[in-house]
């Protein structure tokens, strides 16, 4: 969930709803709102697509996880 609050944050920070944003993605709002609330998984490159969207760097929200203690399996 702590990805998707990231992303939630930019987003707002942006001033765009989730509809704008799934707009800009091709995609339905429902998709925004699943990763957002931590029910739905996104795969590296949906990842990469959702940062342009929202002007990040994919590498520093993974920084920003790691900070968080967020920690991954190897």
């Amino acid at each position: 969930m702590l990805l998707g609050g990231l992303l939630e944050v930019a987003r707002e920070e942006l001033g765009l709803t989730q509809t704008d944003l799934a707009e800009r993605l091709g995609k339905p709002q429902s998709f925004v709102s699943k990763y957002e609330a931590g029910q739905r998984a996104l795969d590296p490159t949906e990842l990469i697509r959702i940062s342009r969207e929202l002007h990040l760097v994919p590498a520093e929200l993974i920084a920003q996880l790691e900070e968080k203690g967020v920690g991954f399996s190897r």
